[in-house]
């Protein structure tokens, strides 16, 4: 524990159960001796609706890991309704920022969990308008440029309302973390004065767990490339064309290798329908798997896909199961553009092609799965090397800490 900063509330829509980053960071907080307290929601994501065993109350308190957590309530049913999701954000920043305001005394710092809206750090940056609250932003994601991404028309009535918010949020903050280097420009843009960013990325989670190797289906033979993408299953993950891209191999190259489709998400549904309607051989949906399970199923892959649909701000991001996939020592398939992809070319962790071009997507499958195993250990054995040096857990959360309490 360092200085005068005892107490710490992290403001972060999202928490345990939930599986985000920001769990570790109070885990590591409370060992180092800090008393900390956390402001969320109860727990949806990314069923859109509460998990089994809680209950949706306005508020209520848990512990975890010696941290005490206050929930309020959810907005539920957020996957299909854009309605719902625009209210699911508005309806944290409200209550959270009540809360916020409310207990402003006890805190000597403030963590802001910057995953998804900038709307959820309204909170903290009221801590600093109106208390002078040390206040760190952790940015893992960039407005005004993601919500145009999503496919919100720009309007200068528009542009002015986000660009002031951003101002606002971001003046109202004393330093920041980001998890991309590209996202320092995008920062510095909407800050009146110099302020100290910092690179703390997402690090790698454990793949050195217990457990067998994943069977995949139709594994019996070596002949087959198992091809795995995991994680959030949404329109920005671009698996229309991964998928499309796979169905345009040659018969005898789809034979090899199979596509598994590891997760959940609001797309989920019409992938497979996509699968169904163009009768495509050997694309496997494996639904969502705990954390604790993945261990197996990466160990059962050959070649780990990472996909981003083509926008600017995307080309900035480095997806924190980048990480995960190096630590599991497989090759990467980038399918994206710009950080991600230069990372895996300089670094020789795999092959890269662009997420527009589904000819280009389809000819790096094929070539993938021409490849000898030789190289494939070498790209992974690369990837190893990668998530020990450049996304050291033990760096991020020191970092985190310095900035906390500088």
């Amino acid at each position: 524990m360092k200085g005068q900063i005892k107490r710490i509330l992290i403001v972060s829509e999202y928490f345990y159960p939930e599986e985000f980053k920001i769990n570790d960071v109070v885990i590591d907080l409370v060992d180092k001796g800090y008393e900390v307290d956390v402001i969320t929601t109860n727990p949806t994501y990314p069923f859109g609706k509460v998990f089994d065993g809680r209950k949706n109350t306005w508020f209520s308190k848990d512990k975890y890991f010696g941290a005490d957590i206050y929930r309020v309530k959810a907005v539920t049913g957020y996957k299909t309704s854009t309605f719902k999701k625009l209210l699911k954000y508005f309806n944290f920043m409200v209550l959270a920022s009540i809360f916020c305001l409310k207990h402003h005394k006890r805190y000597d710092a403030v963590l802001g969990y910057d995953v998804g809206a900038l709307t959820g750090m309204l909170p903290a940056a009221l801590l600093k308008k109106f208390f002078g609250k040390k206040v760190t932003l952790w940015v893992q994601d960039i407005w005004p440029d993601s919500v145009y991404a999503f496919g919100f028309k720009k309007s200068r009535l528009l542009t002015f309302c986000l660009d002031n918010f951003v101002k606002f949020v971001y003046r109202h903050s004393s330093n920041f973390a980001i998890s991309c280097p590209g996202f320092e420009d995008k920062v510095n843009k909407y800050c009146s004065s110099k302020k100290e960013i910092r690179f703390v990325p997402n690090w790698a989670e454990s793949t050195e767990k217990d457990g067998d190797e994943f069977q995949f289906l139709n594994s019996n033979t070596d002949k087959v490339v198992q091809f795995t993408f995991a994680g959030n299953i949404g329109k920005f993950q671009n698996l229309e064309n991964v998928i499309i891209g796979f169905s345009l191999l040659p018969s005898e190259l789809v034979e090899r290798a199979q596509l598994n489709i590891i997760g959940d998400g609001s797309n989920l549904v019409n992938l497979q329908k996509l699968v169904e309607r163009k009768s495509i051989d050997n694309v496997i949906f494996h639904g969502r798997k705990p954390s604790t399970a993945m261990p197996s199923y990466y160990k059962g892959s050959d070649v780990l896909i990472i996909s981003l649909i083509d926008e600017p701000i995307f080309s900035l991001t480095i997806p924190s199961k980048f990480q995960t996939y190096l630590a599991a020592g497989k090759p990467i398939f980038s399918i994206m553009e710009g950080e991600v992809s230069e990372l895996v070319i300089a670094n020789q962790l795999g092959l890269i092609a662009s997420p527009a071009q589904v000819d280009a997507i389809s000819e790096q499958f094929a070539n993938f799965i021409k490849m000898e195993e030789e190289t494939k250990k070498q790209y992974g054995f690369n990837g190893s090397n990668v998530a020990d040096t450049l996304f050291h857990k033990g760096s991020a959360l020191n970092n985190l800490e310095n900035l906390l309490c500088k």
